[in-house]
């Protein structure tokens, strides 16, 4: 086992643990921000750099410091590692660049976006971005496409994260989209003539941080903190059937994969799940989804119920709004 110190406060990891994982060990309060890396997806991390971090000492074999910030996803920690975050300017001021440099083409569609409330891009932008661009150049722009029967991509508000391109090459049985081009002329699309449209497509939603990936069954249906979400299962097939069922009044406005702290899947979920089942007869309620209080989802007041196996349709008319 390895000791690492960050922020000030040290942590035991076994050898080869990255910097940012052995932060989430310790807590959200020292964890550096991500746009990219994904735990569940492998080759993730190493493109957006938000989670820069400075090390202050390499090890006690070799106390001398990184000469520049490193990307703490993509670097392994070292027995008696120094490693400053919250805590160091240098950080501070690199992570708001990343963050201008992130919001130099995203559009300003936060008020008609769906995926406000609970994208990462926002939460970023609020904690390290500025209130202006030092740049008059124009944005680039695209045409929304529908890529499939249940999904749209608004190509405008993507940062490349490359984490839709990862979940179809791991989970699903063929992947038919990517990067094409190069610099800044980069998209999104798929291949010629084709769509996505398979088992596990539905997943590319919920791993986009932003939204460019968005529900079309959900598309201006509510705003999320509108809704109600209760965690739910089914016994299915394809997948572990756990998800999150996102209520307004009687109706199941969309289905979701259940998200841990980092804001990650817990068990990727089948599109059988995800856009069939949205009847309460279709599942198992176990009761309302732990929200963090520092979510805009809150604002609801939500309660954890005791007896989950007794909740009904009855208890979430009966929640707050």
């Amino acid at each position: 086992m390895f000791k690492v110190t960050i922020d000030g406060i040290e942590v035991e990891v076994p050898e080869g643990t990255t910097i940012l994982n052995a932060a989430r060990k310790i807590g959200p309060e020292v964890a550096p921000p991500t746009m990219c890396y994904y735990s569940s997806l492998e080759t993730s991390g190493g493109y957006c750099r938000t989670c820069l971090v400075e090390v202050t000492k390499g090890s006690d074999k070799d106390p001398r410091p990184m000469p520049k910030l490193v990307a703490s996803c993509r670097t392994t920690v070292m027995d008696g590692m120094v490693v400053t975050n919250e805590l160091s300017p240098k950080v501070k001021e690199a992570r708001a660049g990343v963050t201008e440099f992130l919001l130099f083409n995203h559009p300003l569609d936060c008020p008609v976006c769906d995926q406000a409330g609970e994208c990462h891009l926002q939460d970023l932008s609020y904690e390290h971005g500025k209130y202006k661009t030092r740049t008059d150049f124009e944005r680039r722009t695209f045409e929304k496409i529908d890529i499939g029967e249940t999904i749209s991509l608004h190509m405008n508000r993507c940062i490349l994260c490359y984490r839709c391109v990862k979940v179809a090459e791991q989970i699903t049985d063929g992947r038919v989209h990517g990067v094409i081009n190069r610099g800044d002329h980069s998209e999104i699309s798929t291949y010629i003539k084709e769509a996505i449209d398979n088992d596990f497509s539905g997943n590319m939603i919920d791993v986009c941080p932003v939204g460019a990936l968005t529900d079309r069954t959900f598309r201006f249906k509510s705003r999320v903190w509108f809704t109600k979400p209760v965690d739910a299962h089914r016994d299915c097939e394809k997948c572990s059937g756990k998800v999150v069922l996102w209520y307004k009044g009687d109706d199941v406005l969309r289905v979701t994969g259940r998200k841990d702290t980092w804001g990650e899947v817990e068990e990727f979920i089948c599109n059988t799940c995800r856009f069939d089942k949205k009847k309460t007869s279709d599942w198992t309620l176990e009761g309302v989804r732990e929200i963090s209080r520092h979510s805009v989802i809150s604002a609801n007041k939500y309660k954890k119920l005791v007896k989950p196996k007794e909740f009904t349709l009855n208890d979430i008319k009966a929640l707050p709004e």
